[in-house]
């Protein structure tokens, strides 16, 4: 369905995770071998620490384990017009090397993704000129920027997709699974705006726990502790169908996998999210 060599890892799918108290966090060195292992050309960074802050240390960790850099995830007060964004981007791009792909998160200013505010005109209108002004930015150290819908964000909702598809022109990150769980279906949006996609994190997702999320009957993260996440192709998305529409349409990008993961303690070696990895990778070959 899709070449080995564009398909890439990231951290949350082993637990680790930017959000205070998520969860346990796995050593570094372990995640990186268990993706080795398994096959994977490339990874994105993981938060803040999970790494190395210099390029050139980062590159060469990662190239021990013979893994490529994507490009990470860096969520930024976008909203707040008395807030320049541009700072906090720089600073993390300083870390980033030759990693292509900066996947901003339109974040809102409060530690993780289980409330939220909803904006009013004057923040709608920083947030489209700030999303405008980070893609520049990035462009001109030779970085690309997408914006990531994602739950607990300030752009979940299918309306806010579509008001960022509107008003701006930066292109999206298609998280098959934060998008279903906001309300958008994926498939849908492969089809009617290919030419906005310019990265994709797969995950499949329990479309009744996703319903739950949506409608505030339980919050994010317990509903990731409850397993909304699940193998590619044991869930409720059409992920065969999404990569055949964003392939046709001439997506020539990565495709990230990513099940975020809640993890209590160390797996035992020969145990864990790797399973579930490895799960996914089955499937895509066997698609």
């Amino acid at each position: 369905m899709i070449a080995a060599g564009r398909v890439a890892a990231a951290p949350i799918s082993w637990g680790v995770c930017e959000v205070p108290g998520w969860g346990h966090q796995l050593a570094a060195r372990r995640v990186l071998a268990e993706m080795r292992d398994l096959g994977v050309a490339a990874t994105e960074f993981g938060p803040d620490g999970f790494l190395p802050a210099d390029p050139a240390e980062r590159s060469a960790l990662l190239g021990a384990y013979g893994l490529r850099p994507v490009g990470g995830f860096v969520p930024l007060v976008l909203h707040d017009p008395g807030r320049d964004p541009l700072p906090g981007l720089a600073r993390a791009l300083d870390s980033f090397g030759d990693a292509a792909v900066v996947v901003l998160a339109a974040a809102t200013g409060r530690d993780g993704y289980d409330a939220r505010p909803v904006l009013d005109g004057r923040q709608w209108t920083a947030l489209l000129a700030n999303l405008g002004r980070a893609a520049r930015h990035a462009a001109g150290r030779g970085h690309r920027a997408v914006l990531h819908p994602h739950v607990g964000t300030v752009v979940e909702r299918r309306e806010e997709v579509e008001r960022v598809l509107d008003g701006s022109d930066i292109g999206l990150c298609l998280d098959t699974g934060h998008l279903l769980i906001g309300g958008t279906d994926p498939l849908a949006l492969a089809r009617s705006a290919p030419d906005r996609i310019a990265h994709v994190h797969l995950k499949d997702v329990d479309a009744a726990l996703a319903r739950a999320v949506r409608t505030g009957g339980t919050g994010y993260t317990a509903a990731v502790r409850d397993g909304i996440y699940r193998p590619l192709g044991r869930g409720d998305i059409d992920i065969a169908g999404i990569i055949g529409a964003l392939e046709d349409a001439g997506y020539g990008g990565w495709y990230v996998l990513e099940q975020d993961m809640v993890l209590t303690t160390d797996p035992a070696p020969d145990a864990g999210p790797r399973d579930d990895v490895r799960a996914c990778l089955e499937f895509l070959e066997a698609a």
